[in-house]
């Protein structure tokens, strides 16, 4: 028989999944912390905490790293511009997008999408996916420079 703490941490856990299934599902909706917070009776606090307690990232980071992974298939498919990706995933700033996504994956969008292409052309989406997955809860790392 577990101990009431126990019992507590698990609903919480519980509570956390929602969390975080939601913002799998409804990543191109407007999202924030309070929302989501509301969503599950927590205050925002408590949820940002429990979050990357249990998760290791904020909710807003594991929001955005959604996006980013949903934009790189976008810019891999080639036939919407980088702008349009942007609203799609549920960005409403142009600018955070693009500075999010090169944090991320190492590159501004428009060049992702240029290389992208050629990079990952006849594989199958699902392996594209796990190849180009973006680095988390980090910046992407920067390439050393040449020695001289």
């Amino acid at each position: 028989m577990g101990t009431r703490g126990d019992d507590q941490r698990l609903r919480d856990l519980a509570l956390l999944r929602r969390v975080r299934d939601r913002i799998d599902r409804e990543y191109e909706r407007p999202l924030d912390v309070e929302a989501l917070a509301r969503g599950v009776h927590l205050s925002a606090g408590h949820l940002s905490r429990a979050f990357r307690q249990a998760y290791g990232e904020s909710p807003y980071s594991y929001l955005m790293t959604r996006r980013i992974e949903r934009a790189m298939a976008l810019l891999r498919r080639g036939d919407l511009s980088v702008t349009e990706v942007c609203f799609a995933v549920g960005c409403s700033s142009l600018g955070t997008f693009s500075t999010r996504f090169t944090e991320l994956v190492g590159v501004p969008p428009s060049v992702y999408r240029r290389e992208a292409a050629d990079a990952t052309a006849g594989m199958p989406s699902c392996v594209a996916k796990r190849v180009t997955r973006p680095v988390r809860n980090r910046e992407a790392p920067v390439p050393a420079a040449p020695l001289a």
